[in-house]
């Protein structure tokens, strides 16, 4: 039995890299929903940090399930 030491490490380099990725997009997807925007007025509500913060979430979440998805794909494929 032979070990390839060298794809064993770059296994285990690109896997912690992508999960880092993953579980930081996910952070800034719950950070994004938890901002509260300003309650000056009705016009700041619309258009506030609120509605920025909330679209960057959604895209983190979408990204994430993305990546999940891909995941997905790759171990059925295969």
């Amino acid at each position: 039995m032979n070990i390839e030491w060298a794809a064993l490490g770059q296994v285990f380099g690109v896997s912690l890299v992508v999960t880092v990725g993953i579980v930081g997009l996910f952070t800034v997807g719950i950070v994004g929903t938890s901002r509260k925007p300003h309650q000056e007025g009705a016009a700041a509500v619309a258009s506030g940090p609120g509605a920025g913060a909330r679209t960057g979430a959604v895209t983190a979440f979408a990204l994430c399930a993305a990546a999940v998805a891909y995941g997905i794909y790759l171990i059925v494929a295969g």
